[in-house]
């Protein structure tokens, strides 16, 4: 698995200030253009998830779709939209969360999730936690059981794991960077 995770790192591109000064972009498309990196990234992110009983896969806005549509497909789970404000036709619930840099919203629709269903959570980075929680919070709201998160990329050196360690489920990430330790799991 660590020649995998590593032929992944090295299709994922590094944008100094995006989206601003100070901030160092991990962009995934370099990754996604590659049909053997983007096929190996889903099924990297599905192995650990084959045997759960996964009811729902739910994806935040927009990056975590693109994960999150084919795992839902290879688990035979439902897909599950988290989006930006005022995207989504239907009742739904808002919660707002702190990025690293700046503030948003996030929605699901009200009817999205059913008590008592099992959810797995799926973005494309972890970084401080905010998105991944906030998610944790709705999923929760609306009765669901998040059973897990997983993401490609983990920006250990914003500490999101950590944010996410109150909720006590299982968080997968394979690709990490946290300074000059970056480690492959």
């Amino acid at each position: 698995m660590i020649d995998v995770v590593e032929s992944l790192r090295e299709r994922v591109r590094e944008v100094a200030d995006f989206p601003q000064e100070g901030i160092l972009f991990y962009d995934i498309t370099t990754l996604l253009k590659d049909a053997e990196g983007f096929r190996q990234s889903i099924d990297l992110m599905a192995e650990r998830w084959r045997s759960a009983s996964i009811d729902v896969i739910a994806a935040m806005e927009s990056r975590g779709f693109i994960f999150g549509a084919p795992l839902a497909y290879l688990l035979g789970a439902g897909f599950v939209p988290i989006r930006k404000p005022g995207k989504l036709p239907s009742l739904s619930i808002s919660k707002e969360y702190a990025l690293e840099y700046g503030v948003n919203v996030l929605e699901m629709h009200r009817d999205a999730v059913q008590p008592g269903q099992n959810v797995l959570l799926v973005d494309d980075v972890l970084a401080t936690g905010g998105t991944i929680a906030t998610s944790l919070d709705i999923v929760r709201e609306l009765g669901g059981n998040p059973v897990g998160v997983v993401v490609l990329i983990e920006l250990d050196f914003l500490h999101g794991r950590e944010r996410l360690q109150r909720y006590g489920v299982d968080v997968t990430s394979f690709v990490r960077y946290g300074g000059p330790e970056d480690r492959l799991d």
